[in-house]
C-alpha cells in the first residue's frame, strides 16, 4: 500500500534528498546528492529558497520511499510570467513506481492548484532543476545536469504530463584547428572593442552584483527561466569559485560596459560516484557552461569570443573535450553559435508539463 507523507524537519527531509542517491547507485557513473545546497534550500534557510513556497513530498510503500517530489510555487516566475505554472522539482523514482508516482504527482499538483497555479511543470524550475535526458543514459553528462534513469519519461506520462519543450546537449572534442578557430574569434572580438575578463580580475565586491544584473538581463526572454538573486549568485560563486570558476567564467565589456556573461566550471568528474571496475571515457570529462549576451551586443561575436576564452584555458590544462551544455531546441543563435565553435549534439532532454483543465 503507498502512502503519501509531506517530511519536515532536517531528518526527514535529509532521508528525501538522500533518495536520490539509493535511485543512482545502479549506474555505472553518476552525480551523488549535494545535501549542503538542498537541504537549506528545502528548509527555508537558503537563498534559493527566498520568494519560494516548497512542498516537500515522499510515496512510501511499508517504509521505504519509493518516489519523491517537491511542489513549488516561484514567485520570482511568477512575476516575470504571469502563467500560473507551478512547478514539480527534484523528482526520482524507483523502477516499477507508476502508482506511487501518480499519486504523488497527483498530490503536488492538487497543493499547486491549492495554491491558484493551473499548471505544473517538470524539468524547469527553482533556479537548478534541469531537464530530463532522452537518449543517452550511460555517458556521464556535465555537473548539474540531470542523468535521469529511461523509465521516469512513462512514469511522468502516466502520471499526466506531456511534452512541452526540447533541449539539446553539445560536446566537443578538441582539434588544432578548432583551437586556431577559438583563437581567431577572440582575437576578433577584442579588435572590435570588446573586453573578456576572467571573474578572477573582477573586483571580488563586483563579482557577484554583476554577474546577476548582466545574466538577468540576458536571461529575461528566455524560455521558462526565473532572475537569479544576488545572494544566490554569491552562494554558488563562494562553492563553485575554488573549484576554479573563476579562471573560466568572464565578464564581456564594451567601453567598461558588461554585455556578456560566461558561466563555466572545469571537469569535476572526480566527484562522481563510479561502479567497481567503471573508468570514464575521456567524452566524460567535461565542463559545465552557461553562456549570455545583452540584445545590443548579440550578432557581434561576443558570445563566441567569451566561449572561446574559457576553451582555449580549458586545453591549456590538458582537456581534451568540451562541453556547450544545454541548449533550448528552438534557441537557434546559440544552437549556431555552439555549431560554430565546432560542438555537435550529444543528447537530447525534455521539460514536460502538466495541465491541470485537462485532467
Amino acid at each position: 500500500m503507498t502512502t503519501i507523507e509531506a517530511p519536515d524537519g532536517e531528518e526527514a527531509l535529509t532521508e528525501l534528498i538522500l533518495f536520490h542517491d539509493r535511485v543512482y547507485e545502479g549506474r555505472s557513473a553518476w552525480w551523488p546528492s549535494i545535501t549542503p545546497i538542498e537541504l537549506p534550500t528545502l528548509t527555508g534557510d537558503s537563498p534559493f529558497a527566498a520568494g519560494r513556497i516548497f512542498r516537500p513530498l515522499v510515496a512510501r510503500e511499508g517504509d521505504d520511499i519509493v518516489a519523491r517530489g517537491v511542489g513549488l510555487v516561484d514567485q520570482r516566475y511568477l512575476d516575470r510570467w504571469d502563467d500560473g505554472v507551478g512547478h514539480l522539482v527534484m523528482f526520482e523514482a524507483l523502477p516499477g513506481a507508476r502508482d506511487a508516482t501518480k499519486q504523488l504527482v497527483d498530490a503536488a499538483c492538487d497543493w499547486l492548484r491549492e495554491q491558484g497555479m493551473t499548471a505544473a511543470r517538470a524539468g524547469f524550475g527553482g533556479g537548478s532543476d534541469l531537464p530530463f535526458v532522452l537518449d543517452d543514459y550511460e555517458t556521464l553528462p556535465p555537473m548539474l545536469v540531470r542523468h535521469n534513469p529511461a523509465y521516469y519519461h512513462s512514469l511522468l506520462k502516466d502520471a499526466g504530463f506531456e511534452s512541452e519543450q526540447g533541449w539539446v546537449d553539445y560536446r566537443i572534442e578538441v582539434t588544432p584547428e578548432l583551437v586556431a578557430r577559438w583563437t581567431s574569434a577572440l582575437d576578433s572580438a577584442r579588435r572590435a572593442g570588446f573586453d573578456v575578463v576572467p571573474l578572477r580580475d573582477v573586483a571580488e565586491a563586483d563579482r557577484a552584483p554583476l554577474f546577476t544584473q548582466v545574466w538577468n538581463d540576458a536571461f529575461y526572454n528566455h524560455w521558462g527561466a526565473a532572475p537569479f538573486s544576488e545572494d544566490e549568485v554569491a552562494l554558488f560563486q563562494s562553492f563553485l569559485g575554488p573549484l576554479g570558476m573563476f579562471d573560466l567564467s568572464v565578464l564581456a565589456y564594451r567601453e567598461d560596459q558588461p554585455v556578456g556573461v560566461l558561466w563555466v566550471t572545469p571537469d569535476a568528474s572526480a566527484g562522481a560516484t563510479l561502479a567497481p571496475g567503471r573508468e570514464l571515457r575521456p567524452e566524460e570529462h567535461v565542463n559545465f557552461l552557461g553562456i549570455g549576451v545583452l540584445e545590443q551586443a548579440r550578432g557581434r561575436g561576443v558570445n563566441l569570443a567569451m566561449a572561446a576564452y574559457s576553451y582555449l584555458e580549458l586545453v591549456k590544462t590538458g582537456a581534451t573535450h568540451l562541453s556547450y551544455t544545454l541548449v533550448l531546441d528552438d534557441n537557434w543563435p546559440s544552437r549556431r553559435t555552439a555549431e560554430k565553435l565546432g560542438a555537435h549534439v550529444c543528447a537530447n532532454y525534455m521539460v514536460y508539463r502538466r495541465n491541470f483543465s485537462h485532467r
